[in-house]
């Protein structure tokens, strides 16, 4: 629902000053190599003496030499490593930095130096809401899809698929440009189940794949609209508390920003798509296909070497932002919220 909730985003200000006080916060806090690129990743339980490991000054000088390399020397060097050669030239900087970076550090594990952490499974968000074609400044959004696209980040595969169409009470009837949108039809809302329902099979999928209890997993969203918004006015509407594990999550926008180096303006699902050498697979604004896509990109970045971490989260209703210092962590067990009543 990429269109509509840019719409949503220019409405509300406050989250657009937010979001870029935290991006200012996170250029601010970037550590720069001596070759001008960021200093490796590293997670909170490493010391910051991990830096003066020799790993990092033969990382740095790798960086340096790519930096150096035309568009066609870096095709050429992916193509001899049987890397993925599509994508711009700083894409392809990037994944080349990243491969040398992984080896080094895997290298550098085996020899009991310092290594890095990840979730186990990604789980991708991507609601689709009831809309008209000029919402109103206090129109409440009601959640009609609930898709849900599991990765693997050992095997670097989406293994899992959820969907369910959900019934709005407020406005049960569908504007005709939510329709045309979405591809949801009436239909398919009125022979759905409410959103309590809908959540409680979500809850009962997600335990069902032991996440968060044999498997450290997170939710990852396109935006901050997925959960800030969307979620927020849904579970007021259905009278239930906001569930603990949809809590925090990560943004993708803000992770491949900050990742590739690009602005904001660049973050949409479209643009990082065709910057990565990918193109969008299924019906724009469906929430499934939209997920799927997203999760192509989330793969996309495992694979050039970034760490997706928790990087947004929701306290006493407001978005916050998470730094980058902050304890690495999975998302709780999923349990059925409490209700407000």
């Amino acid at each position: 629902m990429d269109e509509h909730k840019e719409n949503i985003h220019a409405k509300d200000v406050n989250l657009k000053m937010s979001n870029a006080r935290e991006d200012e916060k996170a250029k601010s806090c970037s550590t720069i190599c001596p070759s001008g690129e960021d200093a490796p990743q590293v997670s909170p339980s490493q010391s910051n003496s991990d830096f003066s490991h020799p790993v990092y000054k033969e990382i740095a000088l790798a960086n340096g030499h790519i930096n150096r390399m035309s568009k066609e020397e870096l095709r050429i060097k992916l193509a001899e490593l049987k890397l993925d050669t599509r994508g711009v030239k700083d894409v392809m900087k990037k994944r080349l930095k990243s491969h040398y970076k992984k080896q080094k550090l895997m290298q550098s594990a085996a020899e009991g130096g310092p290594t890095d952490t990840y979730y186990d499974y990604i789980c991708v968000v991507d609601f689709e809401a009831t809309c008209e074609e000029d919402n109103p400044s206090d129109y409440l959004h009601e959640i009609i899809e609930f898709p849900m696209v599991l990765i693997n980040t050992h095997t670097l595969e989406i293994v899992d698929t959820f969907q369910e169409y959900v019934k709005p009470e407020l406005n049960p009837k569908l504007s005709d440009f939510c329709v045309k949108l979405t591809g949801i039809t009436q239909k398919m809302v009125d022979e759905a189940d409410p959103f309590p329902e809908v959540l409680q099979r979500v809850v009962a999928w997600l335990q069902e794949r032991e996440l968060g209890t044999k498997y450290k997993y997170a939710i990852l969203t396109d935006g901050a609209w997925d959960m800030s918004k969307f979620l927020n006015i849904q579970c007021r509407t259905s009278r239930i508390r906001y569930p603990q594990f949809a809590k925090k999550w990560i943004n993708i926008r803000k992770s491949y920003g900050n990742f590739y180096k690009v602005p904001r303006t660049q973050t949409k699902l479209s643009t990082m798509l065709e910057k990565l050498g990918l193109k969008y697979e299924g019906r724009p604004h469906s929430g499934l296909d939209d997920s799927r896509n997203i999760a192509k990109i989330a793969l996309r970045m495992l694979q050039d070497g970034c760490q997706l971490r928790v990087n947004e989260r929701m306290h006493a209703g407001q978005l916050l932002s998470v730094p980058s210092s902050a304890p690495v962590e999975g998302a709780p067990p999923p349990h059925n919220p409490r209700s407000r009543d």
